[in-house]
């Protein structure tokens, strides 16, 4: 029977054996030759990895950009401080409100064109779709049904807010609050709304790229009340 000569280590050393040894590569099927059998398996195992590197590249190339955003990065929001995404989620009855009233001015607009550029300044992806698509609807107004009143405010309610990355999602009830003409001292109440909103960094600002309105609320509208007084 012939022998590796890998299999010779143990073998008698004379020329005769050892010439007559065939190489690993004639070997026949039934017979083990382990440094050919490691070699493959190095091979094998190199390929996974790289397959699994490759796997990996995609993923990150293909996962939503604000969800790996740095901890450092501060995004613009109308009307405020640029934030981060810690300071966005500390002071998102903030910035809640600051995003829905640039929702509110874009329903106002009567230019298409207005329109969408108003709501882009603020929303993205699906949200903007929804949004645009329903300004004619319960939203349009805000409830404020007289041609006098306009909207002064965003109120936030009770509302809750939960972290994933550097998206924020955000239980929200608000109310709009209005002005009657020319009297700063009077206000109206609006609608109240209750929707699930995400909101995220794109394009270096803060937007609201999910929004399911959930409830509006008319029974308070139309209602006016003394404005609060300021100081100074």
């Amino acid at each position: 029977m012939p022998v590796c000569r890998r299999h010779l280590i143990n073998a008698p050393l004379n020329g005769a054996h050892l010439k007559s040894a065939p190489s690993c590569n004639k070997v026949p099927p039934n017979l083990p030759c382990t440094g050919h059998s490691l070699s493959m398996n190095r091979t094998r195992a190199f390929a996974g990895l790289s397959v699994i590197a490759a796997l990996g590249a995609v993923l990150f190339l293909l996962w939503p950009p604000q969800n790996r955003v740095s901890e450092t990065d501060a995004f613009a929001a109308p009307g405020l401080e640029p934030m981060t995404t810690s300071e966005a989620l500390e002071d998102f009855w903030r910035l809640t409100p600051a995003l829905l009233l640039v929702v509110y001015d874009a329903f106002g607009q009567t230019q298409e064109n207005a329109i969408y550029d108003t709501l882009a300044r603020v929303t993205d992806g699906e949200a903007l779709e929804f949004l645009y698509l329903e300004r004619v609807g319960a939203m349009a107004g805000g409830g404020l049904e007289e041609a006098d009143q306009t909207i002064h405010e965003i109120k936030l309610l009770d509302s809750q807010i939960a972290r994933d990355g550097a998206t924020l999602s955000i239980m929200a009830s608000w109310q709009v609050i209005g002005t009657v003409g020319h009297a700063e001292h009077l206000h109206v109440r609006g609608n109240t709304y209750s929707a699930d909103l995400s909101v995220a960094p794109v394009d270096g600002a803060w937007r609201i790229i999910g929004f399911d309105l959930l409830e509006v609320n008319r029974d308070a509208a139309g209602e006016t009340f003394l404005a609060p007084q300021t100081n100074g």
